[in-house]
Parts: C-alpha cells; sequence; structure tokens
C-alpha cells in the first residue's frame, strides 16, 4: 500500500496534537471529552481513504476498534476506567491499526502501572502549599482521585504510532 504524504503529514499532526491535548486535559480536568474524540474518529475517517487505505483494512481497523471499546466499557462499568478513556482507547486503536491493537494496550497497561504507582508516591508525600492552591494539583493529590488514565493512553498511542503507515509514509 502506498500511503499519500500530505494526508499522511495531515494525519500525523492531528493524531499527535489530539492524543497530547487529551492526556493534558486528562491530567488537569480528569475528562477526555467527546468533542476531542469524535474530531479523531472524523479525522480518520476523512484522510484514511484519502491517504490509500482500502475499505477491508478501514473496516478491519473499524472491527478492532469496536471490540476493543466493548472491552474497554467493561472496565467502565466496573469503575476501573473513564468512559473518555474507553472511547479514546478505541479510537487510537482505529489509527494505530488491527496489527498494532495488541501492542498498544500492553504499551498502555505499563504506562498506567508506572502512572498509578507515580500518582501513589505524589499522594503519600504532603503538598506543598503554593501548590495546594493550583486546583488541578490539588485534585490529583487528592486520595479520592482516580488516576488521569489519557496520559497512559496517549504514551503508549505515541510509541506505537512510530510504527504506523502513518508516519513511515514521511520517512
Amino acid at each position: 500500500m502506498t500511503i499519500s504524504a500530505g494526508a499522511a503529514l495531515a494525519a500525523s499532526l492531528c493524531f499527535v496534537s489530539a492524543t497530547l491535548w487529551a492526556a493534558a486535559m486528562d491530567l488537569s480536568t480528569m475528562t477526555i471529552r467527546n468533542e476531542l474524540v469524535l474530531f479523531l474518529l472524523g479525522v480518520y475517517a476523512a484522510l484514511a481513504p484519502l491517504a490509500g487505505f482500502g475499505a477491508v483494512e478501514i473496516g478491519l481497523n473499524a472491527a478492532i476498534a469496536a471490540a476493543v471499546l466493548a472491552g474497554m466499557f467493561v472496565f467502565f462499568a466496573l469503575g476501573w476506567i473513564g468512559g473518555g478513556d474507553a472511547k479514546l482507547t478505541a479510537v487510537v486503536v482505529l489509527w494505530l491499526g488491527a496489527d498494532q491493537a495488541l501492542p498498544f494496550v500492553m504499551y498502555m497497561a505499563a504506562f498506567g502501572g508506572v502512572l498509578t504507582l507515580l500518582l501513589l508516591q505524589f499522594r503519600a508525600i504532603p503538598l506543598p502549599a503554593g501548590w495546594r492552591r493550583i486546583p488541578w494539583i490539588a485534585q490529583l493529590h487528592a486520595h479520592s482521585s482516580g488516576v488521569p488514565y489519557g496520559v497512559a493512553i496517549a504514551s503508549g498511542a505515541l510509541l506505537m504510532f512510530l510504527e504506523t503507515p502513518w508516519l513511515k509514509a514521511l520517512s
């Protein structure tokens, strides 16, 4: 498959910036907005055919992403992750492709484990007075707060994006 360099560049810029934005928003607000997930879905739908992805490959990627979404919603129902995390994970799998889904999930889980351990350590130390006045840091430090898993999702996504046809078309 030959990928259009122009579509690959546009797609890569959109994917990387949206993924970084999702991580930053989840870290600061503990929320991944639906609009961001829909943006990634829309850009993929528009650029994948223009880049040269065939209908079979797009369909397979969509099927694997749908299966990941179903699995992630089980985690959501159990209270292990947020709904935005589930949706972001699925759309990232769509972008990375069926062959990258399992390695991505493994990296995401590893980054999530490291992030959780770091947060536990951060929450175990007293927060300096100046930091307590910064709402997102205070929220992140709160023992009752969750884990901004969008950071782990983005970390795994960006690492695996290096192996995609999107980025390889630019070299």
